[in-house]
């Protein structure tokens, strides 16, 4: 992984803290990812930031149902039981697409080492709320575990250019090509184009 990209332990809002060590094998050493939490009512997780949205008072049954499951399925987590989580937080968002489900279910992907579907979910979640750096930073992470890993690094070029971050997006779409990503080849044009015309745009 270059050193351009840097894998702080992200801060979620209105998050439940979690150690990736209580839910896989030691020898990982994963980075702790917290889950966001859009609560219903109390809840006894300590809290490190405002909620990214008012608590919810919708007398809508359907948005109601996704909330508890968001809510349960982080309670799961805390117990350690990341299969039960995963089947909520995937209920949550099949009710409502929402950008906190995805991204917990993407931790839950994380913390069972199915990477390129945390990856997925992750990415889903930046195209719902873009200004959230949380998913950024984890599927940086996320890469960091598998860095030979040619459709993780052509999924996390695609984030990147997304958000901008085209030097880092070109490094990326380069890795994936060196594996065999074909498709990763015109993307490398399309960035490279695009940092020649900012560049020429700042001179």
């Amino acid at each position: 992984m270059a050193s351009s990209i840097r894998l702080a332990r992200p801060v979620i809002h209105n998050a439940a803290r979690l150690s990736a060590s209580r839910f896989i094998h030691r020898s990982w050493s994963l980075p702790r990812i917290e889950v966001q939490s859009k609560s219903l009512g109390p809840t006894n997780f300590k809290r490190y930031a405002t909620s990214v949205t008012p608590h919810s008072t919708a007398s809508d049954p359907a948005e109601v149902e996704a909330l508890r499951c968001l809510e349960e399925g982080t309670m799961k987590l805390e117990e350690g039981d990341v299969q039960a989580a995963k089947t909520l937080y995937k209920r949550s968002a099949e009710i409502k697409r929402d950008a906190s489900s995805l991204f917990n279910l993407g931790v839950t992907h994380y913390h069972l080492k199915e990477f390129d579907e945390a990856i997925a979910a992750w990415k889903e979640s930046i195209t719902l709320q873009p200004s959230s750096p949380d998913a950024h930073t984890t599927q940086c992470i996320a890469s960091s575990l598998s860095p030979e890993d040619p459709e993780i690094a052509f999924n996390l070029a695609a984030v990147l250019e997304a958000t901008g971050r085209l030097e880092e997006a070109l490094e990326h779409y380069k890795r994936s090509r060196e594996f065999g990503v074909e498709r990763a080849a015109m993307h490398i044009r399309n960035v490279s184009a695009k940092i020649l015309g900012q560049r020429m745009k700042d001179a």
